[in-house]
Order: C-alpha cells, then structure tokens, then sequence
C-alpha cells in the first residue's frame, strides 16, 4: 500500500484511490469480482449484519443502485442519505460526521465533488471509506472497466487502450491503472482539458506508459479498447455546453475514428452518454460498443470492494 493508506493496527481499510493500492492487491480484486459474478446469486455473505452508509452530494443512477444491490447481495443492508438532507449541509463539520456515522454503520460511501472532503472523511471515520466519485477520480468505474476488458478481451497488461475527449476524473483514475495494471494508455484531449499536470508526473515516476496528444487519430490507431466520457461533466456548468461542444467536436468516437483501432477493438463509456455529441449511435449502439456489460460490472466490482473493506 501506498502512504495515502492509513496503515496503524486495527485502521479502517478505505478505498480511495488506484493509486492507493499494489498491482497484487488491485489484482486480487478482479479476481474477487469476477469470483461474485460467477457466483451469482449463491455467493457468500461476508456483510451479513452490516450496514453502510452512502452519502450523495451529486446526482447518480449506476453508483446509487450498484453499491444498493451489492450491499444486499452480500448480506448487508444500506442507507443512503442526501448531503441536503444531512447537518452535514447545514454546517456540521465533515469531522463531526465521520465520527457519529462510525457509532452507527460499518462502512461509508461518498459520492461528491471536493476530493478534500473524501480524504477528511476517512481521516476521521473509524469505519472503511468508499470514493463514489469526486471530481479528481472515480476508482470504482475503473475496476469495472478493467473487469470488462479482460472479460472480453483477455488479459490488460501491455495492451494499449486509447482515452477520447476530456482529461477528466474517470481519466485520471485510467493514468493510476495504467501504472498499476501495466497497459499503455494513450489520451487525446483538446488544449486546456489535459490531465492534471501532478497526475501525470505520478505517472511518469512510477514509469507508466502514458501518452498525451490533441490528435485522436494517433491515441487511436491499434488500440484495444477506445474510451470516452461526456463533454461536459456533473461540475461544469451548463453555460459551458456550446463551447464545450466545439471544442469537443474533433473528439467525437465515430466509426472511422474506431476503424483506426485494432481489430476488434472494444469501445467502452462510463454512461451516462450523449449520442451525436462524445459519440456516435452507430458506435455505442454497434457491435464494438461493451457499455451494459461494463455497467453491470459496476455491481461486481463493487462487491469485490465492499467485502474487501467491511468483510
């Protein structure tokens, strides 16, 4: 484990970040959700009696339903709660909470826009700590989309996949696994919507093989699997969309953008998606497009997690 995971005897075991965790680790993982989804519905029950708390400060529809059903597959039960609804949005210090929550559930997920306010929470919590989202990454999506890709294409390691569009948060977590898992990753991005510069000199240091280009054609050509996300994300604002749309433009997956991948070449978006604009219909609804599998995935890999950190 890296220093960002707390490593005093007894301490929470939070899920944060991929970068966070050793390739064996992360690999174990896989292994665990692929484990739960053969398994079905006759797995075992690592969190029978426990519950989790999952806080949202943003709007969700996989995150909410995936983390819900994988709580309950596995034996648990879950309680979700909405910041507005919370002390948490009248005032209440993210301290207070992490230590009152603690007295009641077993784990925590939060879904938010601070990276700061996940890090505070499991400071403070005496109970696992879930990242459900913030703007700087979304680990969960990625271990999803890893599950996915071996699923259909075999193993990840040194195949090159391609990033399209917005060097976003679901980006930035594509850079930690590509240290970690061992693939070349390759982004196109349009000037100004880059990765973070500190993301990408994590990566270099820990000798990644990442790319950052503007030209989509060259990220593309003889990757494995093409990735993109929406132009416009949950934190931009809607004043944004008609420039964003024309930056983004050159950026769309299209079917001659996919052509230049190689030969079955899988296509994969987080959702929710924007057909005509991030990508064309003729991708995400054609026979290279993986989306529902890796939206399934969710509740696998999130299995995985939940009993790794509450079981």
């Amino acid at each position: 484990m890296s220093a960002a995971v707390d490593l005093r005897a007894g301490a929470p075991k939070h899920f944060l970040d991929i970068k966070d965790f050793t390739p064996a680790e992360l690999r174990a993982l896989l292994d665990s959700a692929a484990h739960y989804k053969r398994a079905g519905r006759t797995g075992k029950k690592p969190l029978t009696g426990k519950t989790l708390a999952m806080i949202f400060e943003k709007p969700s529809t996989r995150t909410r339903v995936s983390f819900e059903v994988a709580v309950r597959a596995l034996g648990g039960d879950a309680i979700v709660l909405s910041a507005r609804d919370m002390q948490l949005g009248r005032g209440e210090t993210i301290a207070d909470t992490a230590n009152v929550l603690s007295r009641f559930v077993d784990g925590i997920m939060l879904r938010t826009n601070a990276a700061e306010k996940l890090h505070e929470l499991a400071r403070h919590a005496n109970v696992p700590v879930i990242n459900g989202l913030t703007d700087l990454s979304h680990p969960c999506q990625i271990m999803a989309d890893m599950l996915t890709f071996e699923e259909h294409r075999g193993p990840v390691a040194a195949r090159k996949i391609a990033w399209v569009g917005d060097g976003n948060n679901v980006a930035a977590s594509f850079i930690e696994a590509a240290a970690r898992f061992g693939f070349t990753l390759h982004l196109a991005c349009p000037p100004g919507y880059w990765p973070r510069a500190e993301v990408l000199e994590w990566a270099r240091d820990e000798g990644a093989d990442v790319e950052v280009t503007i030209e989509p054609e060259a990220a593309v050509a003889g990757a494995a699997c093409v990735v993109t996300d929406t132009w416009l994300s949950m934190s931009d604002s809607v004043d944004q969309a008609a420039a964003r749309a024309a930056t983004f433009a050159p950026y769309q997956v299209t079917p001659a953008l996919m052509a230049l991948a190689a030969e079955g070449a899988i296509f994969q978006h987080c959702l929710p998606a924007h057909r005509g604009e991030e990508v064309a219909a003729a991708v995400i609804d054609g026979p290279a497009s993986v989306v529902f599998d890796e939206a399934e995935n969710r509740l696998h890999a999130q299995k995985a997690i939940l009993a790794w950190c509450m079981g």
